[in-house]
């Protein structure tokens, strides 16, 4: 399995930006599919972005398409989110994770999470 670890997370106001990193060791990070979900209070675990293992492919929910962007660096063994224009119901834990080939936006394709790392936008 691969180990993850986020950071970059913390309070922002409302159309502010933040920067999530994940750095991953473990299984060949370059030849797994990456993702990003969120957890609010009381709600499911949703979906955010994806990126294939060689990042020629992304995909986005439809609330963050235009506002977030995932990118990795294989060579830093490292997946990027950034958050631009955030808005207060973006607040949540959000979380990385690995999965094979073909992961994309169920969180039952990934097998490996990292902790997560919490996100507050105030209005």
């Amino acid at each position: 399995q691969v180990q993850l670890v986020e950071s970059g997370g913390g309070l922002v106001q409302a159309g502010g930006s933040l920067r999530l990193d994940c750095a991953a060791s473990g299984r060949t990070f370059s030849s797994s599919n990456m993702g990003w979900f969120r957890q609010a209070p009381g709600k499911e675990r949703e979906f955010v972005a994806a990126i294939t293992w060689s990042g020629s492919n992304t995909y986005y929910a439809d609330s963050m398409k235009g506002r977030f962007t995932i990118s990795r660096d294989n060579a830093k063994n490292t997946v990027y989110l950034q958050m631009n224009s955030l808005k207060p119901e973006d607040t949540a834990v959000y979380y990385c994770a690995a999965g094979a080939y073909g992961s994309r936006s169920r969180v039952y394709e990934y097998d490996s999470w990292g902790q997560g790392t919490q996100v507050t936008v105030s209005s």
